[in-house]
């Protein structure tokens, strides 16, 4: 089958880059031919003044991508056109090229952008959904996106108009939600549910459970030290918990505050700084358990996934996607979203029961076999493909 795979890179690489990077790989193992259109926002920081404010109108319709896919697709004739960032320099601009050439549409939503201008659902510190469901102008007034009316205006003019002339209705044959809540969210939101399939993301490289008895000998936080991440409230949470060793790896806008936090009480926090994949991986399967902390609604949780995968028990938030990942008791903890109270308490009770937390993790590993492992995934994957070009599903 000839795919062809679009994206865009945000400036800080994320999830979204590396389930795109694992998803090309997978089919170009299975002997697909993959042609990739990729697009980098660094390119921004190169542009003029004049070409800054031209894009406010390019978020919502990008002429030169417009063109680049019109030859793209004559040229390559791809079966498939599978999308997975268009924000801000490809627009939805390119699902029109591909719609004037018959190429069926599959577009991932990693984020929530069709639905809220600053695509995570959160402002101020909490879950917002004010724009979920209608035109999006409590964002233009909260200034959601950068701190500015301005810029926020031109993404919610993205989403106005094409939700207007139907765009996402009409020229995207199928979307990919990545966990059933993400996918309840984005018909709630608008978009049409016989268009809206699920399929989760995996694991590429199986990195095996940890060994023997192992229970860990810390808790772990791994990913993006953002406010939405719940970095504030992990560090909240461990003023109560002197006695239990943490590690943060990561980095992000607040690193100055974990690395105070760590100087302040450094016997039980170590800050660790960015990792290598592999290291973090390491790192998992020392630990007694993963904590995930976040505010926002996250789509998916890859954070989640690997810690299974390295047979390691998660404690989340009760809220967005993580009451679908976690089984309270079996795979992990919950406790009450944005609560630091009870957090340090959910993990204060998992700490205590190290046997315990090893059968969580026994269990965990279990559900990631069963689920998020890159073969069921293809087998996912190009099935929904398949549904779109008339062909059959492999056996």
């Amino acid at each position: 089958m000839r795919i062809l795979l679009i994206h865009e890179r945000y400036q800080y690489a994320g999830g979204e880059d590396i389930v795109f990077e694992a998803e090309k790989a997978l089919l170009t193992a299975h002997g697909h031919e993959v042609a990739v259109y990729e697009r980098n926002n660094e390119e921004i920081n190169r542009y003029s003044s004049l070409q800054k404010a031209a894009l406010l109108y390019k978020t919502t319709w990008a002429q030169d991508s417009y063109r680049d896919f019109v030859t793209l697709v004559r040229e390559f004739r791809p079966q498939i056109a599978h999308f997975h960032n268009t924000f801000p320099l490809i627009s939805p601009a390119a699902y029109y090229a591909c719609a004037r050439a018959g190429t069926p549409v599959v577009q991932t939503l990693h984020n929530y952008r069709l639905i809220c201008p600053v695509a995570i659902l959160y402002r101020d510190g909490h879950v917002c959904t004010d724009c979920v469901g209608q035109m999006p102008w409590p964002g233009i007034l909260h200034a959601c996106y950068r701190d500015s009316r301005a810029q926020t205006a031109a993404v919610a003019a993205m989403i106005a108009v094409h939700r207007g002339v139907r765009t996402w209705s009409q020229k995207v044959d199928t979307y990919i939600a990545v966990s059933d809540f993400a996918r309840a969210m984005f018909i709630r939101g608008g978009l049409p549910a016989d268009k809206v399939v699920v399929k989760p993301n995996f694991v590429p490289t199986d990195p095996g459970p940890r060994e023997g008895d192992q229970v860990g000998r810390y808790a772990l936080f791994v990913g993006r030290l953002s406010p939405e991440k719940g970095i504030d409230l992990l560090l909240d949470a461990w003023r109560s918990l002197p006695d239990i060793p943490l590690q943060i790896i990561g980095d992000g806008p607040l690193r100055n505050v974990v690395t105070q936090a760590a100087q302040e009480n450094p016997e039980a926090i170590q800050y660790i700084g960015p990792l290598p994949h592999q290291e973090v991986l390491a790192h998992m399967k020392s630990a007694r358990f993963v904590v995930v902390p976040s505010t926002w609604y996250e789509t998916f949780s890859l954070i989640t996934l690997e810690a299974f995968a390295c047979g390691v028990p998660v404690i989340g938030p009760n809220h967005g996607v993580f009451p679908d990942f976690i089984s309270p008791g079996s795979s992990g903890m919950l406790f009450d979203a944005g609560e630091a109270r009870d957090l340090a308490k959910t993990v204060q009770r998992l700490w205590s029961e190290p046997d315990h937390a090893m059968e969580m993790g026994i269990n965990a590993r279990r559900l990631f076999e069963g689920r998020y492992r890159a073969a069921e995934n293809y087998e996912a994957l190009i099935a929904i493909y398949h549904r779109l070009t008339g062909e059959r599903s492999p056996c």
